[in-house]
């Protein structure tokens, strides 16, 4: 294992050098150069110089000025170009068009002077300046703060009502109707698997973020997995000169109350940069869950018994999360920096369940109360080293990062079952404890290099290599006469080892109004799961299972500009889901008595080809047809052995989907604006379960409409929501399900401050109804929670202007395992 990373890493290095050596014999000839002086005529150090394109303001390039105030961009192909120049204490500024053609290849531009502005903070962070949704040629950006009603939310609450973003019964996250996407913060990935992840999201607060960036098609450079694309979440941080920062504190009332509270502090000087995020939140909630199960028989399919049952689950979160890490400029060229992250989060549930179990007419035999506790507890540290080398202006540039992330996580869990006959007499008791501990340690190393040649073509490539381990025991107890005897059929222990190496290159040219990029990944993946059943038994069913497979991975993305108002693009692109690491643990666990979860050493990694058709109208109104087809599908099925359901993952098929989405941002008055997302969507689900033939389908109508409203003196407001008509997801038909939510927010003390005042899910209609019919069972579910929430938070801003230029280097490379592992948090 050792041998194999090393040999990919020498790939790499040999790699970079060679692509130095032709970085070096390729020296372009156009660019613009120019100064930037204040109205002293000083030389404005460290602006931020953007280079856009004039026909869509789109961004080429970002550098910075020198100590003298110059800039230079090099390599430019022929066209029109806008320069934009961003610095502390002033305005924005924004030149005419600059033309590079062949007749003036080099533009030396006139001095820059930019205006002041007073050192008050005047240009701090104003809610509504930025658009809710930005469209974006690869990618669709929600702008958290722009939205009011994002006020004490989590970052799930604000993921749910992102357009195209769907969340299930489970927290489970879908985009334009197909599941698997890829969720990562900070460019890496969470290692978490589905149901830990949507935990996690429900516990970090809206206010540690600051956008959200969706794409549905992503290109080589970025892991393979996630077969509906990525959804990165970029967390705060800035790197103005000097010390500045905020605080938020938020108080939410549902049902129970969520308190929070979380600040982000930056100081930079001339040689380095540091920073700190921290949050804490407490939140409490609760689900309701009604089943209701009919049980046929194999031959007439009469119903020959009857299963109901009601769950309150009641759940306490404090969590705790933390962010420091700091930017050394060894020059004006290369950067070195280290992040440290982690999180504490408990999680108490509490819940009752009563189950009763009737004939076909029904009449009661017997019931079942099963109170019980799980105290969780997850732990997180993550650590990252990066570098960035910039050899030239004209985007050459290598960057590396090397990770190593920590999970450590215990669950105390109590199962008291009581039974009783219809006249609630006790005539069997039992009591089950369980304790389990497991830990994920994840190592990653990734390099990038990046060279522009002449006439516009850039080039890509780099690579990347993983390792993960993962150690999970499930230690179970029977407590008979006060005394706890080990549960053999439930115990046991699982250790996974994991290897993912990979390479790309990627290549984007300009051909007039054509812009083409092409790439191929190639991915190596090698793992191994050892379940080591337990130690009380001579036969403890110990097993072992291993594979090692290659994968190509190719994308390709073609835009055409007709005209200024109308752009057209086409994209191809092919990914992989894996399947989470306890998935793979074929062990049962115990949720209750008539319901366990279950691995399955045998799933398969899925595939999916995706393709997307676009057109751009004047920058505001984008048209997608899209279309892929997914082989060895994997969800969540449902097995019936008895009364008892079995919940595993499952490999059930082929999956198409189909759909077309519009998105529009209207601006319906000066004061008014509108985001509306529209997807109509069909999948369609084939294959052999269980022994049977699975063949369903169904189209789903999905509307996402916010607006934004700005008032004066300060005043602004949000009116969203979202509806969704009945969809299916493998087995499981949703019925429809839709929320409104409203917002106010006020600039306070000479927009130094914030108070934003929310309420989502309004009408209470965020309720998650369904069917699902497999084997002999027929059943329906409805699960309710405290989503009716009224929040006040508010922001306090200070230190120098806040600005929402970012650092270049606060991501780790680590890309795809983090959400494949299973963390506590709200329900």
């Amino acid at each position: 294992m050792k041998k194999r990373i090393l040999t990919v890493i020498g790939l790499c290095i040999i790699l970079c050098n060679s692509n130095l050596v032709v970085a070096q014999s390729d020296i372009n000839k156009g660019g613009i150069s120019g100064r930037v002086l204040d109205e002293s005529q000083k030389a404005v150090d460290a602006s931020t110089i953007s280079l856009l394109r004039f026909k869509d303001s789109s961004t080429v390039r970002t550098i910075v000025s020198d100590a003298s105030g110059k800039f230079h961009f090099e390599g430019l192909a022929a066209g029109k170009y806008l320069i934009l120049v961003s610095a502390v204490g002033h305005p924005r500024y924004y030149s005419s068009p600059v033309e590079i053609n062949s007749a003036n290849p080099a533009v030396a531009m006139n001095d820059i002077q930019l205006k002041s502005k007073s050192a008050q903070l005047q240009e701090v962070a104003v809610i509504g300046k930025k658009p809710m949704i930005e469209q974006k040629a690869d990618r669709m950006i929600v702008n958290v703060d722009a939205s009011p009603a994002n006020a004490g939310s989590t970052v799930m609450d604000v993921l749910e009502k992102s357009p195209g973003v769907t969340v299930d019964k489970d927290g489970n996250i879908s985009l334009k109707g197909k599941q698997g996407v890829t969720i990562m913060i900070d460019n890496k990935p969470t290692y978490l698997n589905a149901t830990q992840l949507a935990n996690y999201l429900k516990s970090l607060p809206a206010s540690a973020i600051d956008q959200l960036e969706i794409m549905t098609n992503p290109s080589a450079k970025y892991d393979a997995a996630g077969n509906s694309g990525i959804i990165n979440i970029k967390t705060k941080k800035n790197k103005m000169k000097g010390f500045n920062g905020s605080i938020t504190t938020t108080y939410t009332q549902g049902v129970y109350p969520k308190p929070g509270a979380s600040t982000n502090l930056n100081y930079r000087n001339g040689k380095f940069n540091i920073f700190l995020n921290g949050g804490y939140s407490h939140w409490q909630g609760f689900q309701d869950l009604d089943i209701n199960r009919n049980y046929l028989n194999a031959g007439d399919q009469k119903i020959n018994s009857i299963f109901t049952q009601h769950t309150n689950l009641k759940f306490t979160n404090p969590e705790m999360n933390l962010k420091v890490g700091m930017d050394y400029y060894l020059s004006g060229k290369t950067t070195l920096g280290f992040v440290a992250s982690g999180f504490a989060n408990n999680d108490k549930d509490e819940s009752n369940s009563t189950i009763y179990l009737k004939d076909p007419y029904q009449n009661i035999d017997s019931i079942v109360h099963s109170p019980s506790v799980d105290n969780g507890k997850w732990r997180n540290a993550s650590f990252n080293l990066n570098l960035r080398h910039q050899f030239d202006s004209s985007g050459t540039e290598l960057t590396a990062d090397a990770d190593y992330i920590h999970y450590k996580s215990g669950s105390d869990q109590y199962f008291h079952n009581l039974t009783y006959d219809p006249d609630w007499n006790l005539i069997n008791e039992s009591i089950l404890t369980g304790n389990l501990p497991g830990k994920i340690d994840i190592y990653s190393f990734k390099s990038d290099f990046t060279h522009s040649f002449k006439k516009g073509l850039k080039f890509e490539a780099g690579m990347k290599t993983s390792y993960v381990s993962t150690d999970n025991q499930a230690n179970y107890f029977n407590v008979i006469g006060g005394v706890p005897e080990p549960d053999t059929s439930k115990t046991n222990h699982f250790l996974y080892h994991e290897n993912i190496n990979a390479a790309y290159v990627n290549f984007n040219k300009q051909v007039k109004k054509f812009t083409i990029q092409a790439g191929l990944r190639l991915e190596n993946t090698n793992y191994s799961g050892h379940q080591l059943g337990n130690p009380y038994t001579v036969n403890n069913n110990d097993s072992v299972f291993n594979r090692s497979y290659f994968n190509l991975f190719p994308t390709l993305f073609v835009s055409y500009q007709a005209n200024e108002k109308n752009t057209f693009s086409v994209n191809y692109g092919r990914r992989i889901d894996r399947p989470a690491y306890q998935d793979l643990n074929p062990f049962l666990f115990f949720l209750d008595q008539y319901t366990y979860a279950a691995g399955n050493p045998y799933l398969q990694p899925q595939y999916t080809n995706n393709i997307e058709v676009a057109h751009t109208y004047k920058n505001f109104l984008t048209t997608t047809l899209n279309y892929s087809n997914t082989k060895n599908f994997f969800s969540e099925t449902f097995e019936q052995q008895g009364h008892a359901t079995i919940v595993r993952q499952g490999n059930i098929g082929r999956r198409q989907n189909a759909g077309i989405s519009v998105s529009a941002q209207i601006p319906v008055a000066k004061w008014w604006n509108a985001s509306v997302f529209a997807n109509v969507v069909y999948n369609k689900f084939d294959g052999m379960l269980y022994g049977e033939n699975l063949d369903v389908s169904a189209t789903t109508f999905l509307a996402n409409v916010n607006n934004q409203f700005k008032f004066s003196k300060g005043w602004s407001g949000e009116l969203s929501g979202f509806y969704r008509t009945k969809g299916v997801d493998g087995q499981i038909l949703i019925e429809p399900m839709g929320q409104a939510s409203a917002a106010i927010a006020k600039q306070l003390f000479k927009e130094k401050a914030t108070l934003k005042v929310g309420i989502r899910d309004m009408f209470y209609t965020q309720k998650v109804k369904g069917y699902i019919n497999f084997q002999e069972t027929q059943a329906t579910f409805l699960n309710t929670r405290d989503s009716r929430q009224v929040s006040i938070t508010f922001t306090y801003r200070f230190g120098k202007s806040f600005s929402a230029a970012q650092s270049a280097r606060r991501s780790s490379g680590a890309s795809d395992e983090s959400e494949r592992v299973k963390v506590g948090g709200n329900k």
